[in-house]
């Protein structure tokens, strides 16, 4: 009993000791002077940015027009089940890529080089395998004279499949590298 009644009277003491409600003092007259010049200054750097951000608008929307364009020139690179070393047949695209990549359209934007598997292996295997297979990309297009700095890699494994189907052509398809061109 004597606990109960001591626990309440320090729960009251603490209740009754908070902070005080009076509202801090404030000058509105600076304020309001204040915040009427600010007003004036913003509608003049409002009027600023905006002819800034217009005349901007189209060279980003260029920019990403021109990147969706050429990453639709690119090609993409196939493997082989459970490899990761770029096949005889596939060395033409990545001299066509590396020449795409390398030319003055292009020089600009950053690659995003994406590695993606079939849905043979645990998904770790596969995130494992399909970053093998875009550094592999990566390394053969900076051979091509492709800056490696202007390269990203990602592996998506199996979870970015073109094709659904259990077949051993659609398993064939969903083995691939392909790019991304970012401004």
């Amino acid at each position: 009993m004597k606990k109960s009644l001591m626990i309440a009277a320090v729960a009251a003491a603490l209740l009754m000791s908070g902070c005080s409600q009076k509202e801090p003092e404030v000058d509105m007259t600076k304020q309001q002077t204040t915040e009427q010049g600010a007003q004036s200054a913003d509608n003049g750097l409002d009027t600023i940015q905006g002819s800034t951000e217009s005349s901007n608008m189209p060279t980003e929307m260029s920019r990403q027009q021109k990147a969706k364009e050429l990453e639709a020139k690119a090609q993409k690179i196939y493997f082989d089940f459970d490899k990761y070393n770029i096949r005889p047949d596939q060395e033409p695209r990545v001299e066509y890529d590396g020449d795409l990549f390398t030319s003055d359209a292009a020089k600009d934007l950053t690659i995003k080089v994406e590695g993606n598997c079939d849905e043979w292996g645990t998904d770790e295997y596969n995130y494992a395998l399909g970053l093998k297979r875009a550094k592999t990309v990566r390394d053969a297009l900076a051979l091509k004279g492709v800056d490696k700095d202007r390269m990203v890699l990602i592996s998506y494994g199996e979870s970015n499949p073109v094709c659904t189907e259990h077949t051993k052509e659609c398993w064939a398809k969903n083995r691939r590298v392909e790019f991304e061109l970012l401004p």
